[in-house]
């Protein structure tokens, strides 16, 4: 493993999969997102997960546990393992993210088009 490089705010804002994981490691992993208008994430809880996400385009809300934060480009989140959260787009445009997983999430190489197709793998 000779570990990863891109220009993640170019891949970031060029995404239109709603999931499309770039990069895992044993420990940790990359992956950029894209919700549309009025979408989110929804309500989950990583009880052995941290993550950290960054926002490169769109607006929206962060909810962790009991608080509410605004999302603009440049925001920036760690969650920490045990946190419940959701992430919701609310603008008009589309919300482009990219978060890391310690210790990865989903198995190395997972592409999800749209919401619906996330969730019916979940499932």
């Amino acid at each position: 493993m000779d570990g990863f490089h891109t220009n993640i705010e170019k891949d970031t804002l060029e995404n239109e999969l709603f999931r499309k994981v770039l990069y895992t490691t044993p420990r940790s992993q990359l992956v950029l997102m894209t919700l549309r208008a009025g979408e989110e994430i929804g309500l989950e809880t990583h009880a052995e997960h941290d993550q950290f996400i960054r926002i490169e385009a769109g607006e929206g809300k962060a909810f962790l546990n009991d608080a509410t934060y605004d999302l603009a480009d440049g925001s920036a989140l760690v969650i920490p393992a045990g946190t419940k959260h959701n992430i919701v787009n609310t603008g008009s445009g589309s919300m482009r993210l990219y978060t890391l997983y310690t210790p990865p999430e989903h198995p190395d190489g997972t592409i999800h088009a749209t919401k619906a197709e996330a969730d019916a793998a979940h499932h």
